[in-house]
């Protein structure tokens, strides 16, 4: 257990990292997807930044999948057919962000025309929205294996759930509000966060019997 809680606890710090450098400093210019010209003049004008920014989010698709098997490991006492299932859904969710990624990587050659940097900053987004609904509910799974257990806090568990919620409204939203103004995800994260933190300073220090189911 205390290998599976490192592994998931660095995992996720460093997924927490290099999601924050890419979305908020090397494809800052992305942020506006409506913005078709700053998005442009961003891509153009910072071209080895927004390869690293690109770069990074392959790195964190990967790191999912290294953090899926260490919950996996972690939860299997629990139960480990939901532990599976929850372990698939991130796998899956990882695999729908790198076709997402993969458009960004097209959108480079075409960065001095706006048309074809819109259409492809917009199936980043429409993609990665539709894979956020496999982590909403990974994030689900978590929780209520984390609230099954006996050695996670329950309102951690609770969290967890909360934030597997949000991720699945907002990419229903995304769907069918146009132009969608919000993000609930961005409020109902914390749940993640306090598993990170459990996990690197509780979750190494604590052992687990199998459970009955």
């Amino acid at each position: 257990m205390r290998t599976a809680s490192l592994l998931a606890g660095l995992g996720l710090l460093v997924v927490s990292v290099l999601s924050g450098f890419s979305v908020f400093v090397a494809l800052g210019g992305l942020g506006t997807p409506g913005d078709v010209a700053r998005a442009t003049k961003a891509i153009a004008d910072s071209t080895d930044l927004f390869h690293w920014g690109v770069l990074s989010l392959f790195v964190v698709a990967v790191l999912d999948v290294i953090v899926a098997a260490a919950l996996l490991e972690l939860f299997a006492p629990v139960n480990r057919a939901v532990s599976a299932l929850a372990a698939w859904f991130r796998v899956a969710y990882a695999g729908v962000f790198l076709v997402a990624i993969s458009q960004l990587l097209g959108a480079l050659p075409l960065s001095g025309d706006a048309g074809p940097v819109a259409a492809r900053i917009r199936a980043f987004d429409d993609i990665w929205h539709a894979g956020l609904l496999l982590f909403g509910v990974h994030l689900m799974l978590i929780g209520y294996l984390s609230y099954r257990s006996q050695f996670v806090p329950r309102i951690i568990a609770i969290l967890l759930v909360v934030a597997g919620l949000g991720y699945l409204a907002d990419s229903f939203a995304v769907v069918l509000v146009p132009d969608y103004p919000v993000s609930i995800a961005q409020f109902t994260f914390v749940g993640e966060a306090a598993l990170m933190f459990w996990l690197l300073i509780k979750g190494c220090r604590v052992s687990v019997r199998s459970s009955a189911d």
